[in-house]
């Protein structure tokens, strides 16, 4: 095996250019970043952009994130991998913000700086009992199932139980429920992780409960994924017909929203539905409504694993339709389950250096321009320093609406460039990133090596009428790169 030191791979392909073009370095090669890259590209005819991520493997949740049964979501990596292969552009897969290389460093080295990484932690309920065994967040199952090296041994327990509770009625939510209840053979021919199609294959989990605060008419989830829980084979959906009453408020909201709207009417449409035949091996989805945790329950044959939640029902108050809150009512039950899914948000995670607002989860801009104190007036900006994606407005919308954010961020960064805000500097962009990745031993894995796991992933995936075997391991991934 040949290991590629990160200045020697990178000095034969690259020639060194007199001038000094803008030198961008975006951190985080999801959606997010590359849209940046690429309406970078596209409005600096002269700038190198440089995309670092702590994975081997590019395209982000693209990859970890989008459930293995919608490969059509995932058709926009073609476009990625376009601006990865443009001549101003290099990937520096293995690189992580922190520790390779802190953010103090990355802005001495780049006249622009663009943080994309996203949201890779997760909101907590602060409940007694969020500790025990069992209990996991949704985007650590998420990962799991989609092969991310950072889960591949989460080894959950779908065995020791038929019930599993996921809390949250979001998309992500959804795609959990599907994952667990949709046949195995259906998985099988899609890209989703060996492991965690095995433990499938073997899972005992017959009932899904998911648990919502508010009402029907406000779920959280889109008619899409609706539609697909929907189309389940021999799949049960049960609601309580008291949860499907609405009211004027509940009716109003419908009416100023569509989609709020068109998602009651599945839901309706789900609960007076019958599987189309008895089945030997039935399966059930129950979506629960106007309830909330309270704590989580100890097994009293397992010690330190969860047996249960105990819910509190809810009830809807305020008077303004699309802002009214669940509130408790001190009337509580108790669902047993041998597994708990927390689908109850992401999380961005704070870098050294960086102004962040705990309370929202984001970096603090305006129009991406990254904040230094919001408290003055006028507001204090990080010259050359901006934020795109879910770390700069939370953890919301789909794919494209990274695109948009992109151009508003992009935008920013050619106003500050025509105003003279960010003047040339002695940066010396990726060559001295990769002096310095080579002076800490960093092991870079460049686009090169990318597209060699790409390779062998859809090699093995040919052996098994799959699109891809996904590479789940640390070590399988580098290995691959770099032989």
């Amino acid at each position: 095996m040949v290991i590629f030191q990160a200045r020697t791979w990178f000095s034969r392909t690259f020639t060194t250019v007199a001038s000094h073009p803008l030198r961008v370095c975006v951190v985080g090669s999801g959606p997010a970043g590359f849209y940046t890259a690429e309406k970078m590209l596209k409005a600096h005819q002269e700038a190198q952009v440089d995309i670092i991520d702590r994975l081997p493997t590019p395209f982000g949740l693209v990859r970890s994130g989008v459930a293995p049964d919608h490969p059509e979501t995932k058709i926009v990596v073609n476009q990625f991998t376009r601006v990865a292969q443009h001549e101003r552009c290099t990937f520096f897969g293995n690189v992580t913000l922190g520790s390779s290389v802190t953010l103090p460093e990355l802005r001495e080295l780049y006249d622009v700086v663009v943080l994309a990484y996203g949201a890779e932690s997760d909101r907590v309920l602060g409940i007694p009992g969020e500790d025990l065994s069992g209990v996991y967040a949704a985007r650590e199952f998420v990962w799991w199932y989609n092969g991310h090296p950072n889960c591949r041994y989460l080894n959950p327990d779908l065995k020791s139980s038929d019930t599993a509770v996921i809390l949250g009625q979001g998309n992500v939510a959804l795609d959990v429920a599907r994952i667990l209840l949709r046949p195995t053979t259906e998985l099988a021919t899609t890209d989703i992780a060996s492991h965690a199609l095995a433990a499938l294959e073997d899972s005992s989990i017959r009932k899904v409960y998911l648990v919502g605060r508010r009402g029907p008419a406000q779920a959280a989830c889109t008619a899409k994924e609706l539609r697909e829980i929907n189309g389940i084979k021999d799949l049960h959906v049960h609601i309580k017909e008291a949860d499907l009453l609405t009211t004027p408020e509940d009716e109003e909201e419908m009416r100023n929203n569509r989609i709020r709207k068109r998602v009651y009417e599945l839901l309706s449409k789900a609960a007076t539905t019958r599987a189309s035949h008895p089945n030997s091996d039935p399966r059930e989805l129950h979506f629960v409504f106007f309830r909330k945790p309270d704590k989580f329950l100890e097994s009293n044959e397992r010690s330190g694993h969860v047996s249960g939640v105990r819910l509190e029902k809810t009830k809807l108050i305020g008077d303004r339709p699309g802002e009214r809150m669940a509130a408790g009512t001190g009337q509580f039950e108790d669902l047993g389950c041998g597994i708990v899914l927390k689908s109850i948000g992401y999380k961005s995670v704070p870098v050294d250096g960086l102004p962040f607002d705990h309370r929202k989860g984001v970096v603090p801009n305006v129009r991406g321009r990254v904040l230094s104190d919001t408290s003055e007036d006028p507001m204090l900006l990080e010259k050359g320093l901006y934020v795109c994606g879910w770390l700069k407005r939370g953890p919301t919308g789909i794919i494209a609406t990274n695109l948009y954010c992109a151009e508003e961020t992009v935008a920013s960064i050619s106003e500050d460039i025509k105003q003279g805000v960010l003047a040339s500097s002695s940066s010396s962009g990726r060559e001295g990133l990769l002096q310095l990745l080579d002076s800490r031993n960093v092991r870079v894995i460049p686009f090169g090596g990318w597209e060699k796991i790409d390779s062998e992933e859809r090699r093995l995936g040919s052996l098994r009428n799959k699109p891809r075997e996904k590479l789940a391991t640390w070590e399988e991934l580098q290995k691959v790169a770099t032989e």
